[in-house]
């Protein structure tokens, strides 16, 4: 079956175009769910007993053949029932022939929604998804999507926000919509009675108080101050966030030090920031980064950084529970020497 963006869903769905089979996803999980959602509730928009036509099983503790059994069962008092499977990832083989089995003769009553990060192209059941459902793609937004989406989001919340606070929010935080909704009802929360966002705002809140954001991490780095790019790296991990984050924030940095270098070599300090947004109180201390560092470092930095993505989505390591921590501590080490 046909691939289509999340814009496209969103129209379908408001044309009660309903998929027996949906395939949803991509890095977003935020947006993979609220679609997930959005699908549920156009499908069962005229149900009464919501809970009992509305399932949900993640595969690492639930057996394939619940999930189906679920996806089989005839809806109570509606026209149709929806099932959610997450978690399918690295099912056996007997588990999977379950799933490509339903995806071959789906129940006509029911909506199945599979929701992943990411997929092994290699696996049966991919091609089997692939093939028979309609799949919605959820990439990282860039940076002018995360605008419009904070900016819708600021909408809902009835809160206003000076132009350079919105530019701020979105190179502070990043694209990454689950992140970004909980920064803004922090803001939301400080804007109180006022309901407006400020500068001052922003950069108090997110941009000095992130101590250990992403460009302190990086200006470790270039100045290849191992002792203190560890212990970043530690305070990181051990404020709950998680390793493949911290890796994408990793090579975020390298990547916008690449296009400014590359940047610089072209025009001026106005042409570094045209290509590489940064917030104002930040841009002293990038230029200093930028000219400590050199194209050459940079690009093995970045090799350096996929090396380390490839190694922890394959478990290389043992797969322990620490392996992923482990692969950052030593791609910290060699990045700083």
């Amino acid at each position: 079956m046909k691939t289509v963006t999340r814009d496209n869903l969103h129209k379908q769905l408001k044309e009660d175009q309903i998929q027996p089979l949906y395939l949803l996803t991509g890095c977003e999980s935020y947006l993979r769910d609220e679609a997930a959602r959005a699908i549920t509730d156009i499908a069962l928009r005229e149900t009464l007993l919501r809970e009992f036509n509305e399932e949900s099983f993640s595969l690492l503790s639930t057996a394939s053949q619940t999930a189906i059994a679920a996806a089989e069962q005839l809806p109570m008092m509606s026209n149709r029932r929806v099932v959610q499977i997450k978690d399918f990832a690295k099912l056996r083989e007997s588990d999977e022939q379950v799933l490509i089995r339903y995806l071959g003769n789906p129940a006509p009553l029911s909506v199945v929604i599979f929701n992943a990060e990411d997929l092994d192209k290699r696996r049966l059941l991919t091609k089997a998804l692939l093939d028979n459902c309609l799949v919605v793609e959820f990439p990282a937004l860039k940076d002018a999507e995360a605008t419009r989406w904070v900016k819708s989001r600021l909408k809902e919340l009835k809160i206003t926000c000076e132009d350079e606070a919105l530019s701020d929010i979105v190179t502070l935080v990043g694209t990454d919509t689950q992140t970004l909704l909980s920064e803004l009802d922090k803001l939301a929360s400080a804007a109180g009675t006022s309901k407006r966002i400020t500068l001052a705002m922003v950069e108090d809140l997110i941009g000095r108080s992130r101590e250990l954001s992403n460009f302190d991490l990086g200006d470790h780095l270039m100045g290849r101050n191992r002792k203190g790019a560890l212990e970043t790296l530690h305070r990181l991990l051990e404020g709950g966030a998680e390793p493949v984050m911290l890796l994408g924030l990793i090579a975020s940095n390298f990547h916008r030090l690449a296009l400014a270098k590359e940047a610089l070599s072209r025009g001026s300090r106005d042409d570094v920031f045209k290509t590489v947004p940064m917030p104002f109180f930040k841009r002293d201390a990038f230029i200093r980064t930028l000219q400590r560092s050199d194209s050459e470092r940079i690009s093995r930095g970045i090799k350096l950084i996929a090396a380390t993505d490839l190694a922890i989505k394959t478990s290389v390591g043992g797969g322990a529970p620490k392996g992923p921590r482990l692969q950052l501590e030593m791609l910290i080490c060699e990045l700083a020497a």
